[in-house]
């Protein structure tokens, strides 16, 4: 496999693990609405668990307020027992057209918490990036091995894979940087 082709597979797969890191922030709660944060919840709809917002619109017609405006209206309670059962921590406000949740304010314990998770899922993002590089060393090690590359172009490639790593750690830490600023804001 040449070198550049090792290279667009790591960057590829760390683009992929900063992606799945960006997915996963949208899902962790600030002290604003955000439709993210139910969005994605598995709702047990005629026997089979299926994303929210395929059953309901979502939206958040206020900073504090979520509104879940479901397609079907017989799928209320379906969805509110989600809710409840979700780790959101969130009573829903049920009116028989709507479910309302009001987003209360965050506090100081829970947004500790809250950084902490975040810190915890971009530490697993790190490590998806370095098994990456670690992979693509392999990969550009086993080549010069088979001599199929030459052993400065191997060294090449390890640079350049270095270089990807830290990029995306970067980016990663970012993310961070904005999701707990985001957490923290009152």
């Amino acid at each position: 496999m040449p070198v550049d082709d090792v290279l667009l597979d790591a960057e590829e797969r760390m683009e992929k693990a900063v992606t799945h890191l960006a997915d996963e922030y949208r899902g962790v709660r600030t002290g604003r609405a955000s439709s993210g944060l139910v969005e994605h919840m598995k709702v047990e709809y005629y026997g089979s668990p299926t994303p929210l917002n395929q059953l309901a619109n979502i939206g958040t017609p206020e900073p504090q307020l979520i509104v879940i405006k479901p397609y079907d209206p017989g799928c209320l309670k379906d969805i509110e027992k989600a809710i409840l059962t979700s780790d959101l921590g969130i009573t829903p406000q049920n009116d028989g057209k709507v479910i309302r949740l009001v987003i209360p304010p965050l506090s100081e314990e829970r947004r500790k918490q809250l950084i902490h998770h975040a810190k915890e899922l971009a530490e697993q993002a790190k490590i998806s990036i370095r098994n990456v590089r670690r992979d693509a060393n392999k990969v550009l090690d086993q080549e010069k091995k088979d001599r199929t590359i030459p052993e400065d172009e191997m060294y090449r490639g390890k640079d350049e894979v270095q270089e990807l790593t830290n990029q995306y750690e970067t980016k990663v830490q970012e993310h961070l940087t904005k999701k707990s600023g985001e957490i923290m804001q009152i």
